[in-house]
């Protein structure tokens, strides 16, 4: 018996390696120093841009929302889901990504899907500034079901000391401003799978009348990156803090970047969620304080700013294609939660 027919197909595996390189290596960057296959990926910054460069890593995946992929057969969304999240990540402390790689597990390995895979990535890293510089394939017999691989992503950005947003300026009386998200992004997937698959018994093209989207179309689209909308803003210091919305919703993703003795006060009526968490909710019957828990409902990045920045953060956002975002609250004396008003 040899390897391959123990389900590991070496073959396969450097077929992947050499349709992938291409889309890789169009996302290098200047400061790249090595190609694919070394054992680690060589990248060399530019520090002479920052007075006190500090690295800002993170790693994530994209959880159950890969079960939609392998539903719909369409594997060229999640990659871009997976580089976006990331970059969202470090971009609420004020960093800009350097570098990103790639964790791809499967049972058996399809050139196919992993391709598709890493279109996505690397779309993603290209529109970010941000080089794919490596990653992992395993191939694990016995381990995943057919047709099912597992996705994570790590990622490494810089900001400069003086630059980093952390959240200790925050104020009693500082402002909220939500940017919209481009749908659920992420996270909420295993309840919203539950409620339009196991519950209501709908197929991904099924046409949602409520929502004007096809369903496997809505569940697939892309999580948002905030990197171009927030750039022109860094260097102004108008940002006190920002929150991902991502698993934990704004109930718990907020409280993340508040200081001691403060809390953050949300006024529901700034802004309606989008259609597809009013329809969740209405044919699950989940209760308000689930969806807010669980669900960005609309909003995928909140930045804290003094009040008199309100004006111009809007007015920049706007200026950066992002009209719809909203003064949506303000900082008040508590005990680090979110109060929804």
């Amino acid at each position: 018996m040899d390897y391959k027919q123990s389900g590991v197909d070496i073959d396969a595996g450097n077929e992947v390696v050499r349709r992938i390189a291409r889309l890789a290596r169009s996302t290098f960057t200047p400061g790249v120093l090595s190609d694919l296959g070394s054992f680690g990926g060589l990248f060399r910054f530019d520090s002479s841009r920052y007075d006190e460069p500090v690295l800002v890593s993170s790693a994530d995946g994209v959880g159950t929302k890969l079960r939609v992929a392998f539903v719909t057969g369409r594997h060229d969304t999640i990659g871009a889901d997976l580089v976006n999240h990331c970059v969202n990540d470090i971009l609420v402390q004020g960093a800009e990504p350097l570098f990103f790689l790639d964790y791809l597990a499967t049972g058996r390995l399809a050139p196919d899907v992993a391709v598709q895979v890493v279109e996505g990535l690397a779309g993603a890293c290209r529109e970010n500034g941000c080089a794919l510089v490596g990653g992992e394939t395993a191939e694990m017999p016995g381990f995943y079901a057919d047709g099912e691989y597992d996705l994570a992503g790590f990622i490494v950005g810089v900001v400069d000391r003086a630059h980093l947003v952390d959240g200790r300026g925050i104020r009693p009386g500082d402002r909220l401003v939500g940017l919209p998200s481009s749908g659920l992004h992420t996270n909420g997937y295993s309840l919203a799978r539950r409620i339009v698959f196991d519950e209501l018994g709908l197929s991904p093209d099924v046409y949602l009348a409520e929502v004007g989207r096809f369903l496997g179309d809505e569940l697939l689209r892309v999580h948002r990156a905030y990197l171009p909308l927030v750039r022109p803003l860094l260097g102004e210091r108008a940002i006190k803090g920002m929150a991902h919305i991502t698993g934990g919703g704004i109930t718990e993703n907020l409280p993340r970047v508040l200081p001691e003795g403060t809390a953050a006060r949300v006024d529901r009526s700034t802004w309606r969620p989008s259609p597809i968490f009013e329809y969740l909710q209405a044919h699950g019957e989940v209760p308000d304080a689930d969806m807010f828990r669980t669900f960005n409902m609309g909003i995928g990045l909140i930045l804290v700013v003094a009040p008199a920045d309100v004006d111009r953060v809007l007015g920049r956002l706007a200026a950066s294609g992002e009209p719809d975002a909203v003064a949506m609250g303000e900082i008040v004396d508590g005990d680090r939660v979110v109060q929804y008003v």
